[in-house]
């Protein structure tokens, strides 16, 4: 399946609103199911490949597929809805809670290293 010839409406069976209301950008999305099922979509057979290397924020996923995140969230709650994704929503850190600073000064030393 060529994507970039097929519209991303097409993907989602010409819906543009998720079931679930509660999917962003970060909201990690992992397999449920080792094996993708016979009926599963096209779309969702790609995503659940793609998600079958380990989990994965939403956003990633639809880098992925090269589709609006828009999109990715309408694949992702039928998926859930089926039973074969896990979500989580983003980890934060609590109120007053620092992030590791040592993990921040390897991240920028990392992004320093690829300009």
């Amino acid at each position: 399946m060529n994507r970039r010839l097929i519209p991303p409406y097409v993907w989602t069976g010409g819906r543009t609103r998720p079931s679930r209301n509660v999917l962003d950008r970060l909201t990690v999305l992992r397999c449920a199911i080792e094996e993708i099922p016979g009926d599963v979509t096209p779309a969702g057979q790609r995503v659940m490949e793609i998600l079958q290397q380990g989990a994965l924020p939403l956003a990633e996923v639809a880098a992925h597929l090269s589709l609006p995140v828009s999109f990715v969230k309408v694949l992702a709650s039928d998926l859930f809805d089926q039973g074969l994704l896990i979500v989580r929503a983003p980890l934060a850190l609590t109120t007053g809670e620092q992030p590791d600073k040592h993990i921040l000064e390897r991240v920028i030393r990392g992004l320093r290293a690829l300009q």
